[in-house]
């Protein structure tokens, strides 16, 4: 059976992010973003790994930031993390600091309580998706610092100012979250699961307009259930002040072989084809008449 090759080597000289913007200049308020999709480590982490560092590669979100690639060429920014899921979540808040992985006490400020700490999936993951300790030894504080510092911040940084940039010119900008969802989750599921927060992270112009673009090209979707968004969401997710987000979660089984986490042929091309006109649709859109246009008002939701 094909295993998934194993992570390969970021050097420290090159960015943790890979950013296309468009040629010419930002067309749409819509940014793309794929936090998950990245599978470089720095040399010194392959040393720490407890697991076969190939099991490690299961976490991604796998080629979605190639499914959603044309974006650049619709007038929309595409950001993605290049640095593994498992070394750095870029989806997570970066004071979500595992106690249980730190060779000293959590500082005051780590958010230890968290849902995802607790089930080992903090912002340097202590396990992996399967349940499987990650590291051969505990870290120090100093460790899981330098790693949001070097690889979460700049990753936010280039989204955040992105962001900006559309919200300044269109007065508004839209964030579009890709992830992708194990296979295992399609059995009698939708192709497409759209995460707003149950309505706190954007118009629901903004998820209404999303489904109908998906269901067009005869993609099942649903809203919210399993997946309502995660910290990316919940944090850029302020439809008062003009930035909306939305998640999208895409059932891998549409596209990739799990077990050696590669593309299925044909599907593949199918999906990103697909995904193609979904984002050109969402790119058509006069976002400002339809967010503003409602007795002026910009979101019906709680901010």
């Amino acid at each position: 059976m094909p295993r998934p090759e194993p992570p390969v080597i970021l050097p420290q000289s090159e960015s943790p992010v890979r950013v296309r913007d468009p040629d010419g200049g930002i067309r749409t308020p819509l940014v793309f973003a794929s936090p998950h999709s990245g599978r470089g480590v720095p040399v010194g982490f392959l040393s720490l790994l407890r697991p076969p560092s190939a099991s490690l590669r299961r976490a991604e979100d796998a080629f979605v930031d190639t499914l959603f690639a044309d974006a650049p060429t619709l007038g929309a920014p595409l950001v993605a993390a290049r640095f593994a899921r498992a070394f750095v979540d870029a989806n997570r808040e970066p004071a979500e600091i595992d106690p249980a992985m730190l060779d000293e006490p959590a500082p005051s400020w780590a958010n230890i309580n968290s849902p995802r700490v607790a089930n080992g999936l903090g912002v340097a993951p202590r396990l992996t998706v399967d349940g499987e300790t990650i590291h051969r030894r505990r870290l120090s504080l100093a460790e899981v610092v330098d790693r949001v510092d070097r690889f979460h911040a700049p990753y936010h940084r280039a989204l955040a100012a992105r962001l900006e940039a559309a919200r300044r010119r269109f007065g508004l900008a839209i964030l579009v979250d890709c992830h992708s969802m194990p296979a295992a989750d399609h059995r009698g599921a939708p192709d497409v699961v759209l995460g707003d927060r149950f309505g706190a992270s954007c118009h629901p112009a903004v998820s209404d307009a999303a489904e109908r673009a998906f269901a067009a090209q005869g993609l099942q979707v649903q809203r919210n259930v399993p997946y309502a968004g995660g910290y990316t969401t919940a944090h850029y997710g302020r439809p008062r002040a003009g930035v909306h987000a939305i998640q999208v979660e895409l059932s891998r089984a549409l596209y990739l072989d799990e077990r050696a986490v590669q593309p299925l042929p044909r599907a593949f091309d199918a999906l990103a084809a697909r995904l193609s006109v979904v984002m050109e649709d969402l790119a058509a859109i006069d976002w400002a008449a339809l967010l503003h246009g409602r007795d002026g008002a910009q979101s019906l939701a709680a901010e």
